[in-house]
């Protein structure tokens, strides 16, 4: 059963999401992750599984499928 850790919730929707990981100063996105979505904050959480693959993907067991640049602005 789902359970929001942020708000509490107990309704969330399956989707597929996109998230940046940080990794020794270097970002990594990672497309199509299915999660949880939670139906009243939005807070996407992901299953023992999905977590290790993604964690085995972003450590090198996988190949990116693109590079892409982007711009990087520092609010000051």
């Amino acid at each position: 059963m789902f359970h929001c850790h942020v708000c509490g919730s107990n309704s969330a929707q399956q989707k597929r999401v996109s998230e940046v990981f940080v990794l020794q100063e270097r970002r990594i996105l990672v497309e199509d992750i299915p999660a949880s979505v939670c139906l009243r904050c939005g807070e996407a959480t992901f299953s023992r599984q999905t977590t290790e693959k993604v964690r085995r993907m972003v450590h090198g067991a996988a190949k990116p499928v693109r590079s892409e640049e982007v711009d990087v602005f520092e609010y000051a």
